[in-house]
């Protein structure tokens, strides 16, 4: 984390190590495995990590391009989006934080997120459909949210995160499609079916273990947002009114930027939520149950 007024969240901190350590293990198997269906090669291996090490370095470098394309956002300026950058400003002066780049998505679907490979070259986006129904004290609400986001260096770690998952789904079709492996080990057992399911135990390995740590780091932007802002009352608001909107929205246009749903405030869905070990979000219950008990705390005498 930054050096930033956010409140510091040690049960973040851990999370995020535990995953990156769980995750780092399932990539190293995935080399191993990757090394033995290749013939037990060093090229074989080098040619892995080589691949990896390009993928990672593509989302890591490009995930502020990425994300802003797939929502078609764009950079605004002061002169643009005054009150906008008025609200990012004071922001950032309460957090002491640099000031991130300030852009605009011209989507009706009510959400905001925040990008970028590291907080000096981040970036937060909210749509024109939030703009349209949130009114001041709760856009600034979910701002906070998303520089939390940043200064807790949320992208950067969902990013690393995400190269097991990348590499195993790419291993899995290039067995499948190029026709690598096609020859039997020593058991009779085609590598390339040993490949498919590696690549699958994988990916689905490094799937529940990011949707873990993102909906935790949902909860602990929500409780960042809520103490430096002292209104969790607000971001309450915000939440629920969001949450009721979203249901509004063409399922064609949420389908869109699904791919992003570990980013936004509220995950980009038409129906109710999924639940359990397949949500990027916690449920709008927890958050408010979160927020409320943060509200209980403020309002205590001290």
């Amino acid at each position: 984390m930054t050096n930033t007024r956010f409140t510091r969240d040690a049960g973040l901190s851990f999370r995020m190590g535990s995953t990156m350590f769980m995750l780092g293990l399932i990539y190293v198997v995935l080399i191993l495995a990757i090394w033995w269906m290749l013939g037990r090669s060093v090229g074989g291996v080098i040619l892995a990590v080589l691949i990896s090490g390009a993928i990672f370095w593509g989302q890591w470098y490009f995930s502020d391009k990425l994300a802003m394309r797939a929502m078609g956002g764009r950079v605004v300026s002061p002169e643009e989006a005054p009150e906008l950058h008025t609200i990012v400003d004071r922001l950032c002066q309460m957090a002491d934080m640099k000031k991130p780049t300030v852009a605009i998505s011209n989507a009706d679907m009510p959400n905001a997120f925040a990008t970028g490979r590291s907080p000096e070259r981040s970036v937060i986006c909210v749509t024109t459909g939030l703009l349209r129904r949130l009114d001041r004290n709760e856009v600034e609400a979910v701002l906070a949210h998303e520089l939390s986001h940043v200064a807790h260096r949320d992208v950067t770690v969902m990013t690393v995160a995400g190269v097991a998952g990348v590499i195993a789904g790419v291993m899995m079709r290039s067995f499948l499609y190029t026709g690598l492996g096609r020859n039997n080990n020593n058991n009779g057992v085609p590598i390339q079916l040993i490949a498919t399911l590696v690549g699958a135990i994988v990916y689905a390995l490094s799937f529940v273990l990011i949707r873990v740590l993102s909906r935790y780091r949902e909860l602990a932007a929500d409780r960042a947002a809520a103490y430096l802002t002292g209104a969790p009352s607000t971001l309450s608001s915000a939440l629920v009114k969001i949450s009721g909107e979203m249901g509004r929205i063409p399922s064609k246009d949420l389908r869109k930027v699904g791919a992003y749903n570990q980013f936004f405030l509220i995950p980009a869905l038409s129906g109710k939520e999924v639940i359990g070990w397949f949500s990027t979000h916690p449920s709008l219950e927890k958050r408010l149950e979160q927020l409320g008990r943060i509200s209980a705390e403020l309002s205590r005498p001290s």
